[in-house]
């Protein structure tokens, strides 16, 4: 991918497109991806960067839900679970299987437990990652020597899937450039275009160029909108008073060391004080904490988490792990906002559904609600819609068994693993210079090489795209990715031509920034 390119192609075009997508998470990202790959021509706009707000802040789990099954949703269950599958497989070097274990501290709670993991697996079907068993207090000591042993009377095995979300949206635009998309970050949908006058459908975007300030108008036979927590905005760019499809609830996580729960196995808190499940992950050689659920009443494009969530956290952790952890010890405190559906006028953000909701209005076709696991198959339907809209040539979806970018049967071990097949070519780019080969710093995983990568060939436009979503060094240790901005800066620099004024106010932007993700930092309690 490359963003000059991108925009060339914007100045150059004299035709409507196919399909214009807003939106560069993973809904907009699948789009983009399904679109071309049925040959439609198809162009991506983000605001920001891909996966800058909610794709980039999950609990990183490729799951069905188990506590929708309490919900009796089981058609999200069983599609989710079908999803799971296909994303393991077609992004094998972003993926994996994840073992959990859910302990049991009552008498009844493993049989009770097992019963409800045991549909999950029924439901699952040809698409099981593995059987659930019941375990003993034993074996749970044996796998998890660090859980809280006290009372402690046997638990259940389950299996489930997580991956890199921020990663795995880079891989997604990858893909859909590869296939013919024309995709641009920082480049804001300000207006829409109609046929005629107020109350003719959509027809195209007015959008401006964040780096330049240039705006274009763009013509298409159909536009998607796919923001996310951002629907209704753009959507009352069409009809200024439509009715809020979304009710936004924040979910905020912690990540720790991994000594407090060594180990392949995760950890599943079956129900939190307000009625939730909580997920102690290893992921990325970290622990991963998550998460709350708090209603908010308006989306912003930074979410931060708050003091009491954190402190939430940390209480139902510390009830779980021998060696309770304080905000001291958290690395890294990272908060996104889930597009949930609105159900009526009730505040109860956790009990709503996390289905997806796809209407046409006055030509523009929205999306939002859903989750990671099924961004897929919301895209299909997407496109299977807009297509209807549009009336582009009827063209079955070719993404369920499609390997995306990178895609390999043998991904290279950690760190370069998420680079897939282009691994050794990043490797080779390292030992061209010495700055390239060195690591970012001494308790990150990365190295300068993956910063000259992003800026060529994945969109990388500031120091934050390097150290949030290009790599995950801003959430495996915040503190160490302020340490290291001075240094992403100055590589950075290089590779895009900006000089020592542009560099500075980088390192400035990213340190402000990078407070909120500080348990201990600005705004935070001590």
């Amino acid at each position: 991918m490359n963003r000059d390119e991108a925009i060339g192609r914007l100045a150059a075009r004299r035709t409507p497109w196919d399909m214009i997508v807003i939106g560069g998470g993973a809904t907009g990202l699948g789009i983009a991806l399904d679109a071309a790959t049925r040959g439609y021509d198809t162009l991506l706009l983000e605001r920001d960067d891909f996966a800058q707000a909610t794709s980039s802040r999950s609990t990183k789990l490729l799951h069905g839900g188990v506590r929708y099954l309490r919900q009796g949703n089981i058609k999200l269950v069983m599609g989710a679970l079908r999803e799971r599958t296909r994303v393991l497989a077609n992004a094998p070097h972003l993926s994996s299987e994840q073992p959990f274990i859910i302990p049991a501290y009552k008498r009844g709670e493993s049989l009770y437990y097992g019963f409800g993991l045991g549909l999950y697996e029924r439901l699952a079907g040809r698409a099981s990652l593995g059987r659930s068993r019941r375990l003993s207090a034993t074996e749970i000591r044996r796998e998890l020597p660090t859980l809280r042993a006290s009372g402690l009377r046997g638990g259940v095995l389950y299996h489930d899937g997580q991956f890199d979300d921020a990663r795995l949206a880079v891989c997604l635009a990858q893909s859909a450039w590869d296939h013919g998309a024309t995709l641009v970050n920082y480049c804001a949908v300000v207006g829409l275009l109609r046929t005629g006058g107020p109350g003719t459908p959509v027809s195209g975007v007015v959008a401006r160029d964040r780096e330049t300030g240039a705006e274009h108008e763009m013509p298409a036979r159909v536009v998607v909108n796919a923001t996310g927590v951002f629907c209704d905005s753009i959507r009352r760019m069409a009809e200024p008073g439509a009715a809020a499809w979304v009710a936004p609830s924040q979910g905020a996580h912690i990540v720790l060391d991994r000594r407090f729960l060594p180990g392949r196995h995760a950890l599943m808190v079956p129900k939190t004080d307000d009625g939730r499940v909580l997920f102690i992950i290893p992921w990325q050689d970290r622990l991963l904490v998550g998460t709350t659920d708090v209603p908010v009443d308006d989306a912003t494009a930074e979410p931060r988490a708050r003091p009491a969530e954190i402190d939430f956290l940390l209480e139902h952790a510390g009830r779980y792990l021998q060696d309770v952890p304080q905000r001291k010890d958290v690395l890294s405190v990272y908060a996104g906002l889930r597009p949930l559906v609105r159900a009526g006028s009730g505040r109860n953000t956790a009990a709503l559904a996390r289905d997806h909701l796809l209407r046409e209005e006055s030509g523009l076709v929205s999306i939002t609600g859903g989750k990671w696991t099924t961004y897929r198959e919301m895209a299909e339907q997407a496109v299977d819609l807009a297509a209807r809209v549009a009336q582009l040539p009827d063209r079955p979806g070719r993404t369920a068994d499609l390997p995306l970018h990178g895609a390999t049967s043998d991904p290279a071990p950690t760190p370069l693993r998420a680079y897939g097949s282009d691994a050794g070519a990043v490797q080779a780019l390292a030992q061209t210079r010495p700055e390239w080969a060195a690591l970012l710093h001494p308790r990150l995983p990365y190295i300068g090489a993956e910063v000259e990568w992003a800026a060529r060939y994945e969109m990388a436009r500031s120091v934050q795209d390097v150290l949030a979503r290009r790599t995950r060094a801003l959430l495996l240790d915040a503190r160490a990715s302020i340490e290291a901005v001075p240094n992403v800066a100055a590589l950075l620099a290089g590779a895009l031509g900006r000089d020592a004024a542009w560099q500075a106010r980088e390192v400035a932007a990213f340190t402000a920034f990078a407070q909120g993700y500080l348990a201990c930092g600005s705004g935070f309690a001590r």
